[in-house]
């Protein structure tokens, strides 16, 4: 078992790879730097490997792949996280690797949206979709995660063990922040100082398709960890648009002892049906959320032995 891994997920970064490397090494000698190719169409592998690195691939394609691949082969007291495209500086993970190793934290955040990175960053769409995304994030699982879309992270080997991968794209890191939020896993925030991409790198994130799939994955995330605020904001909308289309109607049979719109009355009593059903079936799936976050806990036990058994 590695003290310290650093990985470094790679897709056609070989201009920028060698920086990334060299300067980990640097920072912390005694870690072991794993750079995973994604099918990279220029020498990222090569210029890697030639530096020290360990050298592996994932040949199916996306960044949650590749660190869903990571997680699995890789064992390690304490993983760094970072993209190979040299915006992050080396500099910080001594730090963030000694609140994995001596805090018990579960994850340390390398947050770059206290610091530069609204100057540094020249897709200003970039910047409105990581504040969106970290706003709606912090109002609706309560937590106050500074930075939910960097790419610069340290974990315990707990998280890493116990965290299901389901992202295949850079959904991941959103992914990485509600599952900490919702088992109640101890994250740190750490400034870091974030420089853009040097010319001639190009960013692999799309702006719109991304951060749509980025939106989706927070409402289905909402929905699966949080189904009685999901379902119970879902039962609330159909019970106010029963009652508003109902109060008409039932104030001109007060009025006249006739009900002359049987359709909408109908309707209205259809939606109200349907209000209850969400109500239920939020109250349902919260009763088994609340098992899987129970037994998350004896997982997260049995993840404690095992690194107890390896480091003897």
């Amino acid at each position: 078992m590695d003290k310290i891994a650093v990985l470094i997920p790679c897709y056609n970064e070989a201009q920028t790879i060698e920086k990334v490397v060299t300067d980990f090494q640097k920072v912390l000698p005694e870690a072991v730097i794993y750079v995973y190719d994604n099918n990279s169409k220029d020498d990222t592998a090569a210029i890697a490997e030639r530096c020290g690195a360990v050298v592996r691939h994932e040949y199916m394609q996306g960044k949650g792949n590749v660190i869903r691949r990571m997680f699995r082969e890789v064992d390690a007291l304490c993983y760094l996280m970072v993209d190979g495209d040299d915006t992050y500086p080396a500099e910080n993970a001594p730090e963030m690797a000694r609140l994995v190793l001596e805090h018990n934290a579960d994850m340390v955040v390398g947050d770059r949206l206290s610091s530069t990175y609204f100057e540094e960053n020249k897709r200003p769409f970039h910047n409105m979709g990581n504040s969106v995304v970290r706003g709606s994030i912090n109002w609706l699982f309560k937590n106050d995660i500074k930075d939910i879309m960097t790419g610069y992270r340290a974990f315990s080997y707990e998280f890493v063990k116990t965290f299901p991968v389901l992202s295949r794209g850079f959904e991941i890191e959103t992914e990485m922040s509600i599952h900490a939020v919702d088992k109640n896993l101890q994250v740190e925030n750490v400034v870091i100082e974030y420089r853009d991409r040097p010319e001639g790198s190009v960013s692999k994130l799309n702006t719109y398709s991304d951060g749509i799939k980025v939106l989706m994955m927070i409402a289905r995330m909402f929905k699966n960890y949080k189904p009685m605020g999901f379902f119970g904001a879902l039962a609330l909308v159909l019970a106010i648009i029963s009652l508003a289309f109902f109060i008409p109607i039932f104030g001109e049979y007060l009025a006249t002892g006739m009900v002359a719109r049987f359709p909408t009355l109908i309707c209205c009593g259809f939606l109200l049906i349907a209000a209850l059903q969400s109500f239920f079936a939020g109250l349902i799936l919260s009763v088994i959320s609340q098992s899987n976050r129970q037994r998350f806990e004896s997982e997260l036990q049995h993840a404690r032995d095992t690194k107890a058994t390896l480091m003897k």
